[in-house]
């Protein structure tokens, strides 16, 4: 067994990395307050982990395919775009089946993971907006301890930084214009911790949304939780792509800074509209859970 930068070696073959370790933690640890949330909402937690297992596979083929639709200015300028991965969507080291080479989007994980949970939902008779709502406390936890993975992958970082919290990116793992290590030193060129940023964002959603759960959700409409959580995550992800160096784009615009902002003005314009004069509503309360 030998413990290296990015995974442990077993056997001098089998790697087990420090990537998938991490994202099995972070979901296992916001099921398991998923789960309690549940409980204390009077649903049977037992479903959190019933969505979780249906949420996986999509989540992760999502994930993927959202990479391979859009990679990123590095993927392409190594010449993998859209085209090439398809072609080669067998090449185990950098085809579009090669998850395990890296390139899985967050947008495409959570498109894929809600899916898997509706059709759960769907299939053993849940109402949508208050699992919604578990969901939208939950998530951000997951993601606080999820960005952890990509510090250990040395990815998600931003332009250079005189911070004392700038950390410090191998040349294997930079991407232009910082490849040069005369014009930027391994050693002393410290970059903007993207990770960091969105870890510290998430755990502070974190917790202001399990407050408004456990404080204000008999006030709020089912689903309201999940909208706000949309709305914040797209606030810190659209201010964070200015920072960040290895962004996606298409005909030069930034393609997570479109998605994030389609998504704050849709979730803040049906949060409004649910909420007009006049509208009919219907509390948490009124939803009773199902067997």
């Amino acid at each position: 067994m030998e413990f290296q930068r990015e995974g442990i070696l077993l056997f001098d073959q089998l790697q087990i990395r420090y990537y998938g370790l991490i994202i099995v933690f972070a979901m296992l640890v916001a099921a398991v307050v998923a789960a309690r949330l549940a409980k204390r909402a009077g649903y049977d937690p037992e479903h959190v982990w019933g969505g979780l297992t249906w949420a996986i596979i999509p989540g992760i083929i999502f994930a993927r395919l959202w990479f391979v639709l859009f990679p990123s200015k590095s993927v392409i300028e190594a010449g993998r775009d859209t085209a090439w991965l398809l072609q080669n969507f067998f090449d185990l080291q950098n085809g579009a089946i090669a998850i395990w080479s890296g390139g899985l989007s967050i947008f495409g994980a959570v498109l894929g993971g809600l899916l898997g949970v509706y059709l759960y939902l769907r299939r053993n008779k849940q109402p949508l907006g208050p699992w919604l709502d578990i969901a939208g406390v939950a998530l951000p936890l997951a993601q606080a301890i999820g960005r952890w993975a990509n510090f250990v992958n040395q990815e998600l970082y931003g332009t250079v930084t005189t911070l004392p919290w700038g950390i410090t990116i191998d040349s294997a793992h930079r991407v232009e214009p910082f490849l040069s290590t005369v014009d930027y030193p391994a050693a002393t060129t410290l970059f903007h911790p993207l990770f960091l940023y969105e870890s510290l964002w998430s755990l502070l959603a974190f917790v202001v949304l399990l407050n408004v759960f456990l404080r204000y959700r008999s006030r709020l409409l089912p689903g309201d939780i999940f909208l706000l959580y949309v709305m914040q995550y797209a606030v810190i992800r659209f201010l964070l792509e200015f920072l960040r160096v290895d962004v996606t784009l298409v005909g030069g615009i930034n393609v997570s800074q479109v998605v994030t902002a389609v998504a704050f003005v849709a979730a803040l314009l049906f949060f409004v509209y649910r909420h007009r004069p006049g509208a009919v509503r219907t509390s948490q309360a009124s939803e009773q859970p199902m067997a």
